[in-house]
């Protein structure tokens, strides 16, 4: 239902008015021109939801992942229907996600700009710090010292900082009557020195093409533009080598019951391999120490006839299931194989001194795999299949460990600790206090537990987590092998 309020926009009326006054084609119809087919990889859609300045589309942008003439794009969109495509906070986080994916992973990147710049309100959360908005521009110059080409279409509004976007991008077209690009508008201009004067006139298409030299394309129509970004892609000479087409099978199990799958509680002892076995091509895996550390499974399988290394969790991660791990990942390293991370940690509870020492030893060999996760120089794909709880998660390579992607399932749970632990508190006063003090001080106890309770159960769902961008989105366990 998400999905689907996200795949709206801005709202019908505001879809209408986009389309049928303003003539201009919805951003989904855009990326439709553009691609190759329909494998489109949108990443973070729920990016916004419910923050308070905001509702589902927040973001006022569109990104992710797909072909132009074969070639491997990062896409960033903005979504005019949304608040004219004005940028906000979450908004900044997700550009500079997707270009952060275009570095790490040498993406061509394609900027589709349609935005009426900045939300001044918020300025102070958009524009001065390292990772606000002009971060976008210090990217974009990076990336094109990095050889990583990026194409821009200026296809209706681009204002104020927003204008160096196209500018600063290695080839840009602009739209005929719906493309402009200026530092300030019309009303701006006429506040300033009294004039009149037209969009057109001041940073039209004609203009920028004949004038400036802003663009480097003239487009009559947004078809006639779209062609001509493919027709660039087909010239970037950027063509990786040609992806090896590997003959490969499905799983013997179906991806459909992995909806029955996934652990509603990280106590369940539901064995991973279940999982695994409707993932992997013919559901054959290859395991690495089968009977050691057996709350680790390790090993190796193909996915869509691609190799890859598995580190999944299979309970409480131990000592023995930490130095394992540790074990296989530099493996994974040294023969350059990618790692995909299935997480469903359990949270640490109170230790019994009696086991100080065991504790202090598991701590040591979950520093050992921790420092193995963030030296392995091979892509890490993590996808949170339940619990992602405390430090564990760094071990199994969470968001700040920095995988190349990271997804969760919907019933994925994102905290330092389970709220499940503090659903009873031990009674307030003792009882050398009067009756009526004793059973306040317990209600104060109660309603603090409440609330405690009731933030952490509201901050550790799936779709909090990803209302802020600290994964690339929620994604259904039946497409994970997609995905």
């Amino acid at each position: 239902e998400l999905l689907e309020a996200v795949s709206k926009g801005g709202g019908e009326s505001a879809i209408l008015r986009h389309t049928q006054r303003n003539k201009k084609l919805f951003v989904r119809e855009r990326l439709k021109l553009l691609l190759d087919d329909e494998s489109f990889l949108e990443l973070s859609p729920l990016a916004g939801l419910n923050l308070p300045y905001g509702d589902v589309a927040a973001a006022g942008c569109l990104t992710g992942i797909g072909k132009i003439c074969g070639v491997w794009c990062v896409f960033t969109a903005n979504d005019a229907t949304v608040k004219g495509g004005t940028i906000y906070p979450i908004g900044v986080k997700k550009q500079l996600r997707a270009q952060e994916i275009a570095m790490q992973n040498r993406l061509c990147s394609v900027y589709l700009v349609d935005s009426g710049g900045a939300f001044l309100p918020l300025q102070a959360e958009l524009f001065p710090d390292k990772l606000h908005g002009g971060r976008v521009f210090y990217n974009e110059a990076i990336m094109s010292a990095m050889r990583i080409p990026q194409v821009a279409v200026v296809c209706g509004s681009c204002v104020a900082g927003g204008a160096y976007v196209p500018t600063m991008a290695e080839e840009a077209v602009i739209i005929d009557k719906i493309g402009t690009l200026f530092l300030a508008g019309p009303p701006l201009v006429k506040a300033a020195t009294g004039e009149d004067v037209s969009p057109e006139d001041l940073g039209g298409a004609k203009l920028h093409s004949k004038v400036s030299g802003c663009s480097d394309h003239f487009a009559s129509s947004e078809k006639e533009a779209y062609e001509c970004i493919r027709n660039v892609i087909s010239t970037l000479n950027y063509n990786p080598p040609p992806e090896e087409v590997v003959e490969h099978d499905g799983p013997l199990y179906s991806s459909d019951e992995l909806l029955g799958l996934a652990p509603r509680d990280y106590r369940c002892t539901l064995p991973v391999k279940l999982i695994l076995s409707r993932l992997m091509d013919g559901s054959r895996f290859q395991e690495f120490k089968a009977d050691y550390g057996t709350t680790l499974v390790t090993g190796f399988g193909h996915v869509e006839g691609h190799l890859v290394g598995i580190v999944a969790n299979n309970g409480e991660l131990s000592h023995d299931a930490s130095l394992k791990g540790s074990h296989f990942v530099q493996l994974c390293s040294q023969r350059s194989i990618p790692i995909l991370f299935f997480q469903n940690t359990a949270p640490h509870t109170a230790e019994p001194t009696s086991v100080a020492q065991a504790h202090s030893n598991r701590l040591k060999a979950q520093a050992s795999m921790m420092a193995a996760v963030a030296c392995a120089a091979v892509p890490k794909i993590t996808i949170v299949i339940g619990g992602c709880y405390g430090s564990d998660s760094y071990v199994m390579c969470g968001r700040s460990f920095s995988p190349n992607f990271l997804f969760l399932w919907p019933n994925a749970r994102v905290a330092l600790v389970d709220s499940r632990h503090f659903s009873t508190v031990p009674q307030a006063g003792d009882n050398d206090c009067t009756g009526d003090e004793s059973e306040l001080e317990h209600l104060k106890e109660n309603l603090l537990n409440t609330l405690v309770f009731s933030r952490l159960e509201e901050e550790s769902s799936a779709f909090y987590s990803s209302a802020r961008l600290w994964d690339d989105g929620v994604i259904l366990p039946q497409n994970t092998r997609k995905v």
